[in-house]
Order: structure tokens, then sequence, then C-alpha cells
């Protein structure tokens, strides 16, 4: 039993051993009490309560000795002897000998039967069954007239005391013994479980190595022809060749991840990297495949990106990989971008955005909760043939998981998507990345030709390797850097030629009949006279899991190097062993530079945007000093359909309704206008707030929302007011935004807050417009234009309500309405006020200023014109005061 079981079973036992003395004791005491209480009223001795208080007291010290150990051990026993010999016996004989006797023994045997185990718990049995006896017959004694009738009741009683016990004993064992089988039972299904998960994951490992051993046969001597100069078309079909072999790669180490990952043995290592060669690894790889496509491969690396930090680097560069194989596989033109933003956090704390988008097909809706999971493809006729085992993106979710992240996913059917992962990591150092130049990157992608990384005739190098196919694909794949190679097929040869002459590296398989890899390193180590005890050794393996590189690390290995072998990876590391006097011509393809200059630098993404719809009514230059991007409204005519604020104006609107008697309505953007505005502006933005109309006066949030649906960076704010009421919410967030403040949630908390300061009023100057926009009832309508009633409209809880009504002529309702907006003026921020109106002339406006600043005085006021989705449900000569409160 591990420490963690047995520190398990001790808690469990200390908590049953309380909750049973807590339980019993008490109870016992009470019980006592009581009866002392009724034996002095009824003037009877009670001397006894102080023994028994002094009893309870040793009781209790007991519980707090066991408390302070963590484990009851003998002290249940010991408390279980003080009750069954004192205090039971001393309840029994001064409580009604009718009921008081069978209860407290009963008690006595459910402590005993539930608490302690082993020998001892019979003999404490048998000792509560004497002292029953006992008492019995101190009953009997003690009673009056002791007839033979008494005697059978004292014998009857006796009997059902014992029976209720052996009753109580019986079925609490029983209880024990069902819980101890299942108890066992659970034990041998999670140990069966275990054995499974190990032969699993021996299978799939035995698996990995099995097959790469093969492939790297393939891919090596198929590189072979890649480097000669053969025709066009056996060139095709070797690039064909290394392709497959990539794919079929790619599906082993994915089943041999997602085996791991489900039984729990994938370990999260986290070292100090380089962001920058890790970067130029991962386009390096990914330009040519998106290159052969004919899709253009971007970047947006943010340049204040910490140089280096501590995190994953194998799982990070995982995760990017799988992304960006989706990207590439799914795109059949355009583009893919990947983007890389930091935000700050407490201390060296960094929280690391990765995104990769694309142009390619996208995700229909429904599928996304299904993206992420194991063994499952989201299948329609357009992806049906494309190749995948359906592990890479569950894979990307597990390994996010284990390292604390997020991901998330945007998608547009037919358009792209757009997959977020989020980690937090620690930064290892002061150097920013700063401009990460695609030119620096090692080697982008060549054609066939191969160059050699350096050239060395002088070095020797010993392969050992119990597969003749992989000593000949190591020794080719050596040829052009000019060492020396020699083969060993055994480690019992290995150490023959090792005893005969030095060697400058030695490149060695582990797993080998006989003597495996490990055993042979050691043996060279401690070889007496052996003339390579200092040359440095590189496992080449396929053996590809990350306890597998530790375990050759603590074995002593100086490098590690996994089948299939990369060409480079393998020139790359004998470059790094080999002593540097010995290597000539070092240096890089030549051929890098034409091809780099196609990655392009994408545009850098802001962190956080504010958008809204037209109708927030504020002005452009405004919006464009704040950078807010706006969707607009339309508006219905008879003559056709004008975009809000670009095809029709409020006032035209006003008018032409006027002049021509006939209706317009605004509706807003569909479903599909928001999803694809949102689409266009994650291309800008790594995340969204749009703050939307009051949801009770359009469909504006409804929509808003059921788009955001497809987008996890996408919030949906409901400003609970309309016109420039919205509009004061869309500063304060933008204003938010440009200060630096880049946390959604903290920018939503204060939105929320503002929402209830602000104060929206309009009031209309003819009900008419209202009735032909549906808003009001014709009677009513009727009704307030024979009396003169203008009606102010306001907003409460995201619904637009009649708060007050205004009589007469256009003079006084103007004055009283904004004597009624103005009364609490101490209460009202004077920072901004917005005039907002609807077909007025620029004189009444004026007026209406000045009447203003007789009542209050703001530090800046706005006249804006409302939009024609505002306008045509007002009427012209409406006009709304806008402000915020304390």
């Amino acid at each position: 039993m591990t420490s963690k079981e047995t520190g398990y079973k001790n808690n469990t036992e200390m908590l049953h051993f309380l909750i049973m003395s807590f339980l019993t004791l008490p109870a016992m005491f009470l019980y006592y009490f009581a009866s002392f209480i009724w034996d002095v009223r009824q003037r009877e001795k009670g001397n006894e309560m102080l023994i028994m208080i002094g009893i309870m007291i040793i009781c209790l010290v007991l519980v707090i000795v066991a408390l302070k150990r963590g484990n009851p051990g003998i002290i249940p026993v010991l408390i279980a002897l003080i009750e069954i010999v004192v205090i039971i016996p001393e309840n029994a004989l001064r409580g009604n000998f009718n009921l008081g006797v069978t209860m407290w023994y009963a008690a006595g045997v459910l402590y005993i039967v539930t608490l302690i185990k082993g020998r001892i718990k019979y003999v404490l049995f048998a000792i509560e069954a004497v002292t029953a006896v006992v008492v019995h017959y101190m009953f009997y004694t003690n009673a009056s007239g002791g007839t033979a009738l008494a005697v059978t009741e004292y014998i009857a009683a006796y009997i059902a005391a014992l029976m209720v016990c052996v009753m109580i004993i019986v079925m609490v064992e029983y209880e024990i013994y069902l819980q101890k089988t299942a108890v066992r039972d659970a034990e041998e299904r999670r140990r069966e479980i275990e054995e499974l998960n190990m032969a699993q994951n021996r299978f799939f490992s035995s698996m990995s190595h099995e097959i790469r051993t093969p492939i790297n046969t393939i891919i090596g001597f198929n590189e072979m022809i890649l480097r000669d100069a053969v025709s066009e078309e056996v060139a095709n079909d070797a690039e064909n060749i290394k392709s497959a072999s990539k794919i079929l790669l790619s599906v082993i180490n994915d089943i041999l991840d997602m085996s791991k990952i489900e039984s729990g043995q994938m370990e999260i290592v986290n070292e100090a990297y380089d962001v920058g060669e890790m970067l130029s690894e991962i386009v390096n790889m990914m330009w040519g495949r998106a290159h052969e496509k004919g899709i253009e491969f971007k970047l947006d690396i943010d340049p204040t990106l910490p140089g280096m930090l501590f995190g994953d680097e194998v799982r990070i560069k995982q995760i990017l990989i799988n992304l960006l194989n989706n990207a590439v596989k799914y795109t059949r033109e355009g583009s893919i971008t990947l983007s890389i933003h930091c935000e700050k956090k407490a201390g060296d704390k960094v929280k690391v955005i990765y995104s990769v988008e694309d142009t390619g097909m996208g995700i229909r809706r429904e599928n996304i909760p299904y993206l992420f999971n194991a063994f499952r493809r989201v299948e329609d006729e357009k992806t049906r043939y494309i190749e995948g085992t359906g592990l890479g993106l569950s894979i990307v979710k597990q390994l996010t998981d284990l390292m604390g992240g997020e991901v998330s996913v945007n998608s547009i059917y037919t358009k792209g998507s757009t997959f977020t992962v989020s980690l937090e990591q620690e930064a290892a150092g002061e150097e920013l990345l700063g401009e990460f130049d695609p030119k620096r990157i090692g080697n982008v992608h060549t054609e066939h030709r191969h160059h050699s990384r350096f050239e060395a005739p002088n070095a020797r190098v010993l392969i050992v390797d119990d597969n003749r196919a992989n000593l000949m694909v190591a020794v080719k794949l050596l040829k052009e850097t000019q060492v020396q190679t020699v083969t060993a097929q055994s480690g019992a040869e290995c150490l023959e030629l090792t005893l005969e002459s030095h060697y400058d590296a030695i490149l060695m398989d582990h797993l080998m009949p006989e003597m495996d890899g490990i055993e042979c390193l050691k043996s060279i180590r401690e070889q007496a006279g052996g003339m390579c005890r200092e040359t440095p050794v590189v496992v080449l393996t396929a053996n590809a899991a990350t306890e597998d590189q530790k375990m050759y690390k603590s074995a002593g290995f100086d490098g590690y190097l996994t089948k299939p072998v990369e060409p480079d990876r393998l020139e790359e590391m004998l470059a790094a062993v080999l002593p540097k006097d010995l290597i000539h011509n070092e240096g890089t393809d030549n051929d890098e530079s034409e091809n780099v200059d196609q990655i392009r630098r994408a545009g850098r993404k802001r962190a956080l945007i504010i958008t809204t719809d037209s109708v927030c009514d504020l002005p452009p230059r405004l919006l464009q000093s704040f950078k807010v991007p706006v969707l607009s409204y339309k508006v219905y005519t008879d003559t056709g359909i004008f975009t809000d604020g670009y095809e029709a104006e409020g006032d035209v609107m006003v008018r032409y309704m006027a002049d021509t008697g006939r209706t317009a309505r605004s509706r807003a953007p569909e479903v599909s206008d928001y999803e694809n505005f949102f689409a266009e502006q994650l291309s800008y933005s790594q995340r969204i707030i749009h703050i939307t109309m009051a949801r009770g006066s359009s469909n504006g949030y409804a929509n808003a929302c059921e788009a955001a649906r497809s987008f996890a960076n996408v919030k949906v704010f409901d400003s609970g007011h309309l016109s420039s009421g919205m509009g004061l919410m869309v500063l304060t967030a933008a204003g938010m935004v440009d200060s630096g403040q880049t946390d959604p949630d903290v920018i939503l908390d204060a939105l929320l807050k503002k929402k209830e300061r602000i104060s929206t009023s309009f009031m209309v100057e003819s009900t008419d417009y209202l009735y032909r926009g549906g808003r009001m009832p014709e009677r009513i309508n009727r009704l307030c234009t024979s009396l003169m009633i203008h009606p102010v409209i306001s907003l409460k809880d995201s619904r637009m309500r009649i708060s007050a009504a205004v009589i007469g002529g256009k003079e006084r309702t103007r004055r009283q309405y904004m004597k009624r907006t103005f009364r609490d003026a101490g209460n009202i921020d004077r920072s901004i006020l917005f005039i907002t109106y609807a077909g007025m002339k620029k004189a009444e406006l004026e007026e209406i200023k000045k009447e203003v600043s007789r009542m209050i005085i703001f530090d800046k006021v706005c006249i804006q014109k409302a939009s024609p989705a505002i306008s045509i449900n007002c009427g012209p000569g409406s006009f709304g005061l806008i402000f915020a409160r304390k």
C-alpha cells in the first residue's frame, strides 16, 4: 500500500472514530445528566454526578490525544471499555428497566462493531455480555419481592437485549463485508485497467518502434534518390513517397501521444527555450507545405515577446504544427497566418496567445462542439477525402489543458477558421524577441538538390545498429559530408572496434539483441584499454517518447536522434559533437533567400477592439479617432433598401416620409451580416467586444449573440440604451482600450456599472411616426395629436417606455422636458451632453443649447444628428438629452 493510500485510510478511520465518539458519548452523558436532575428533584442521592463528569473528561482527553496523533490506535478500545464497564451499567441502573437497558447495550455494541477490528472486538463483546448479566442480576436483587415471574421478566429482558445486540453485530458485520468486497473488486478492476493501459502503452510503443524502423529505411533510400540526378518524373515519384511516409509517421505519433494522454502518462517538461529558434523550425517546416499547395504563408509575431521563455517547447511546437498542418490540409487557396502575441502578467509571467488563421473551407457551427473529440472527424462532401485520423485537434486540446491553457476556435463555413491557444509561461530573461525576420530562418525550402551542412573528410564515425538497412541509410546520408564511416551490427562488435581504433563520434541504436545501446555505452565508458572512452555517443532510436529522451540523457548519451532520421538533423547533430578542427565548409543551404522572401509579414493585430452598430449616434471623427468599426443597420422603404448612414441620412428619410406620407422601417443586420463583420474584424484584432442597442429595441443584440457563437473571442454587450446613450457606452469602452486595457472582463465590468448611470430620453414632437412604425396604437396617436401631448421616451431594463408626457406648444413643451430631465442637477456628470435630434433646423438647435446652458453647464455639448434608424421612429422636431449621472 502506498503512503498516499495509507494516509487516506488513516484519515477515514479517524473521521469514523470522531463521528461515533461524538454521537455516543454526549448522548450517554445527557441521559445520565437527565437522570441526575430527576434524582435531585426526587430528593434522591446525586453524588455520582461528579464521578460521571470525571469519566467524561477522561474520554474527551482520549479523543483529543487521538486527534493529535492523527490515528485512533488503541484509544477506541479504551473508550469502549469505559463505556461498557462504567457508563452503560450506570446509565442502565439509573434508567427505567424496560426502556433503558436494551438501548444502551445496543449503543455499546454499535460502537465496538464499527470502530474496533480483530480479536479484541470479540473480547469486548464478551465483557459487555458479562456486564449485562451483572446489571440484570442487580435489577433483580434490588427489585421488591423476587418472585418467579420477576425472574422470568429479567431473563426475557436479557435475552431481548442479547438478540438486539447480535442482530446489530450481524447486520453491521455483513455491511462491512459487502463494503470490503466492493472495495476489493474496485481495486481489482483498477489494477486490471492499469495493466491494460500498460499493455496498451507497451503495444503502441512497440508498434511505433517497429514501424519507424522500416520507415527509416524507406525515407533514407528515398532521400538518396532525391539527391541523385534523376529525371523529373522519378523525382516527383520520390517526393510522393516522402510525403506519404511523413503522413504515416504523423499518424503513428498521434496514436502514441493520444495513448499516453489518456493513460495519464504524458508529462509536461518545462525548460528555458529560445523562441526565435522554435519559430524558425516551425516556419521552416510549414512554409514548404503551404508553398506546395500554392497557399500564401503569413507571419504576425509580437516584437515584445520575450526572447527566452520557460515552458515545454516540444509540446508547444507540437500544438502549433498540428494547427498549421490542419490549416494547410483544409485550405485550397488563399493564405495561412501564424500570429503570436504577448500579454504581460504579474512578475515574470506572460500570457502568450498563438493563433492560426486560414481562408479554408471553415466549419459548420453545429460541428464546432465536436472538433476536439478524439477519433472523430467532422466530415462533409468537401472534407471526406482529406487524410487524417481525427486525433490532431484532440491532442492540441489535451496538451493545452495539461499546460493550464485554453484553446478556442472561430469559424464561418466556406470562409475559413481561426484556432487560438493561450498559454501562461514565464520569461527566462529580459531580452525581447524584437522584429522576427523570416530571412534569418535556417533552411526554409529548397528543391530536390541537397547541400551538406559541412565536410569532415578526416572525421571517423562508428555507426552501430542490428538492422543492416538502417546502417546503409546512415552511411548514404553522410556520404556528402565525406566523413569516414565504419559500421557494426551488434554491441559486441562495437566493443571490438572501439578497443582497436579511435572514433570521433559514435551513432548507437538502442534496442539490439544480446547487448542494447545503453549497456554498450556503459561498456565503452568503462572499457579497459578502450580508445573511445571519451568519444561522444549519440543514440539513434525509434523510441520517440519524452520519457525515452530523459532515459537516454540520464544514461549518459551526448545526443538523441529519432528514426526516421531527418538528413539535416543528422548532419546538425554530427556537426555539434565532432571536434571543430575536423569540420570544414560549415554553412547552410544557399537557395533559402529567394524562397524566404515569399513569406509575408501579416499586418500586426490589435489585442482588442470595440465595435458597434450604426445606431450609436456618435460623430464620425470620434469613431475614427478611437478606431471603432461600425456595422450598419438597413432602412427599408417602398423605393428600395438603403444602408444606414451611408446611402440614407436621418433628415432625408424624415423628409421623404413627410412629403410622401409613406412609411420606412429600420432593421438590424442579419446573423450572417454579423458573422461576416466579426470575421473581417478578427483579421485586425485578437478579440472583439461588440456593443449593441438595447435588446428590447431591436433584434441587433439577439442576432449579434447568435453570430458570436461561431467565435470564441467575440463578446456581445447589451448597452441597455439607444442612440447616443449607446454611444456613451462605446466611448467608455474605446477609451479604456485606448489607455491600454486589453482584458475584456475588466471592460465589461466597467460597462455594467456605467450602464446604470446613463440617462437616455427623447421628446417626440409628433406621435404619428411612432404610429407608422408600429410602436403606438392608432387611437392613442389620435388622442395625443388632438390634445397636443408629446410623449417622453426613456430606457429602463433595456426596453423603451413612455416615462412622461408634456402638453402644449413647441416652446413650452421643450422647456418642460429640459427642466424635468435636469431637475436633479447635483447628481449629473457634467463632462459631456449629447443633444441628438431628428429633422430640426440650426436655429432651433442653438435655442435648445442656450436653454440648456441656463439650467446646467456641461464641459462639452455635442449636437448630433440621429441616424435614419432612430429618426424614422421619432419624426422631425424630436430630440434627446443624453448624459451620465455621477
